[in-house]
């Protein structure tokens, strides 16, 4: 499919639902970037990776190639402004079936086991808060209400996304400094070692890497919703570089705390490091105040997902006759039939508990889209060398490239240590051009 010299500018209805403001848009990026990933990570990273320096790195990596995928996807949404992100992306700068691929893991589980799984910690963590009440109906509970205020309309759902994500940022900052203010110090140096050189060119170096990407993962949710950003030529490079930086700093501190309060030891294997290492600055009535912290951090978590996931199907549903009822909308702008959807899904996922092993192949799958999305910017910019471009990426070609490199370090080693994972990622992605065919033999394209 071409792409146009000059890319169609949003419908009048778009236009009267533009109604999301730059901090909102920053405010979903960062809710959905500080997920349960940060609390629960490290307890795996430091089984092999045992230096300050090293495991304080895993996050600055992450954070700066988030960063240069959050430059590089600013130019493209600029550039091809439509909400979809990789399904909108990839469909003009490759071909459609591509897109559709990235759009069918974004529709089936890229948005809702994300949103399950960080439903049933919330069920979990709350039990700290007020035990007695069943996580998996608490799960049900949050995803159930998120759903409902989005439904209400984009105002309600931005009220509800700004509140909640600032709670969690100030609650954050909060905890960073009581850690480091009444923590007591543990013997571990964030100065570089002679060690360290081997640590950051290691297997299990490049592995946790992938999981902290996950956890960054989200830096790009303003693309996803293009159409509803006021100014989005402004907006939005705005935002993601505002929401990424925000997230770098808060998760290097984070980590940096936890390291600094509690032992190695305790850590290590453990799921629950953000409560573990509670104990140790609090004693054992602050775990109670972290369950909180967390908690509200991930509302605001399925909140984001809520809204973002949708959207693609949405896109989808405009250019696929099939899904065309995904892309009808209220009179508020709200793709009701989209949330229900991922709703659905997100539900079943949380009664039968599979989602966790959904999340283990679908690395490799999101990995692979950020880097043909990536790649797709510089392949745009020679295709397309005229093409309108409010925003340049800066830096330009280095930018991309270390985005694309260490994404490929990472893909390579995700390969070579989990393969059976990565070959179940891309059966699930050959599938989704087995959708595509099908459904294209079936029912013409919209697109044109």
């Amino acid at each position: 499919m071409p792409i146009p010299s000059n890319p169609a500018s949003p419908d009048k209805r778009a236009v009267q639902i533009a109604r999301v403001s730059t901090v909102t848009a920053t405010a979903i990026a960062v809710a959905d970037m500080i997920g349960i990933g940060v609390f629960t990570s490290l307890g795996f990273q430091v089984r092999e990776i045992t230096t300050g320096f090293s495991l304080l790195m895993l996050w600055v990596v992450g954070g700066l190639t988030a960063l240069c995928g959050a430059v590089s996807y600013a130019e493209l949404a600029t550039a091809l402004p439509r909400s979809g992100g990789e399904y909108n992306f990839l469909s003009r700068i490759y071909h459609p079936a591509l897109g559709f691929l990235a759009g069918w893991v974004s529709v089936t589980v890229g948005f809702a086991a994300p949103t399950a799984l960080a439903a049933m910690a919330f069920g979990v963590y709350f039990e700290g808060v007020l035990a007695g009440i069943p996580p998996l109906a608490l799960g049900l509970a949050v995803v159930w209400i998120v759903a409902l205020v989005h439904l209400t309309g984009i105002q309600h759902g931005s009220t509800f996304q700004n509140v909640s994500t600032a709670i969690k940022v100030v609650l954050i900052v909060a905890f960073i400094v009581a850690g480091f203010t009444f923590g007591s110090p543990q013997p571990i140096s964030f100065v570089p070692s002679a060690r360290d050189l081997d640590h950051l060119f290691s297997a299990p170096f490049a592995i946790s890497l992938v999981f902290v990407m996950y956890s960054y993962s989200g830096w790009n949710a303003a693309t996803y919703i293009v159409n509803e950003v006021r100014e989005p030529e402004r907006s939005l490079p705005v935002s993601l570089l505002a929401a990424t930086l925000i997230v770098l700093v808060l998760s290097v501190a984070l980590n940096a705390v936890f390291l600094y309060t509690t032992p190695i030891q305790s850590m290590v294997g453990q799921l629950d490091v953000a409560l573990i290492a509670s104990k140790h600055i609090f004693n054992e009535a602050g775990s109670r105040i972290v369950s909180l912290l967390i908690c509200i951090g991930l509302i605001s978590s399925v909140s984001a997902m809520t809204w973002i996931g949708p959207r693609v199907t949405m896109t989808m549903g405009e250019d696929i006759s099939a899904l065309r009822l995904f892309a009808r909308t209220t009179q508020a702008g709200v793709p009701r039939a989209a949330i229900l959807f991922q709703l659905t899904v997100s539900s079943v996922l949380l009664l039968t508990q599979t989602f966790e092993a959904v999340l283990d192949f679908i690395q490799f799958t999101l990995t692979a889209c950020t880097f043909l999305t990536v790649l797709g910017l510089i392949v745009l910019r020679r295709k397309q060398p005229q093409l309108p471009r409010p925003y340049l990426v800066w830096g330009y070609p280095i930018t991309p490239v270390i985005f694309l490199i260490v994404t490929a370090f990472m893909t390579y080693y995700l390969i070579t240590q989990r393969p059976m994972q990565s070959f179940t990622g891309l059966l699930m992605m050959l599938a989704g051009f087995l959708v595509y065919g099908i459904s294209h033999m079936r029912t013409p394209s919209l697109a044109t």
